[in-house]
């Protein structure tokens, strides 16, 4: 298996598939890099290079028990694209992975990035009352599996007519929800409850496509897609009909052609 050093010394886990142009791939909070596996093969078997890692406290990373903030494990992805040497990236961030790699533009710039997607994230700014939000994060702690039990269902879209996800599919998902850190997951989800990226948002400088479901229960099209694609100058938004949080399995061949297209623009 390969692995990277953070900044801090924090070894992370990555996947490197094909050669060609590189998209970079950022997973969702609770889950690793598994979550791309479809679409690193789509891409790689059409001319490119796939990349993907598990964010600390995340899969196969160390959970160093610090650097759950987002200038952190933004200097975590640009210690990955360092380490690669990687340059004209397409840069993909599914749910919090949105927010890192707005935040990785803000703090390192675009010199290496050509284009980003922001698949189903919660950017710019979820609006959580505090009191939900705290109430929200107590129940992570105390009861993590049965949050788990109780929202899996939300995430997949099981009552929407476009959500065909195999069961097995969904059974590999939720362990992958059940081996994150509890420490990473109250504290990501602290960071991505409270994070504001609307000025960041609008100073970005490379084109981004906004691909988002319009039953998004965790990010709500509205107050996360819509208002993205409103902000970032550059921006086209995609809409997924009868689509929930799991663009990745509900619409995946969608999702990667859409994905394929992109990252060939020039």
């Amino acid at each position: 298996m390969s692995y990277f050093s953070a900044p801090d010394g924090t070894e992370l886990f990555y996947r490197d598939y094909g050669s060609g142009s590189p998209v970079v791939f950022v997973h969702s909070m609770l889950m690793s890099s598994d979550m791309w596996q479809h679409q690193m093969l789509h891409l790689a078997a059409r001319g490119h290079r796939a990349v993907a890692y598990d964010r600390r406290g995340h899969g196969r990373s160390d959970d160093p028990g610090t650097g759950y903030e987002f200038d952190t494990l933004a200097d975590d992805l640009a210690a990955l694209l360092d380490r690669l040497e990687l340059t004209g990236v397409t840069l993909v961030g599914h749910s919090m992975g949105g927010g890192e790699v707005i935040r990785y533009l803000a703090r390192h710039g675009s010199d290496r990035i050509a284009r980003i997607a922001l698949v189903g994230a919660t950017a710019p700014h979820l609006g959580i009352d505090p009191r939900i939000a705290t109430a929200l994060l107590d129940q992570l702690r105390t009861g993590y599996a049965q949050w788990v039990t109780d929202n899996a269902g939300l995430s997949f879209g099981d009552d929407l007519p476009g959500c065909h996800i195999p069961h097995l599919e969904k059974e590999a998902t939720i362990r992958d929800w059940m081996r994150v850190s509890l420490h990473a997951a109250v504290e990501c989800n602290r960071i991505n409850l409270a994070a504001d990226f609307r000025t960041e948002a609008s100073r970005i400088g490379v084109p981004a496509l906004i691909l988002h479901g319009d039953h998004d229960a965790f990010a709500p099209l509205e107050i996360s897609g819509q208002r993205s694609a409103d902000l970032i100058p550059d921006s086209k938004l995609v809409v997924y009909e009868n689509a929930s949080h799991m663009l990745h399995l509900s619409h995946r061949e969608q999702l990667n052609h859409d994905l394929q297209e992109f990252a060939l623009t020039v």
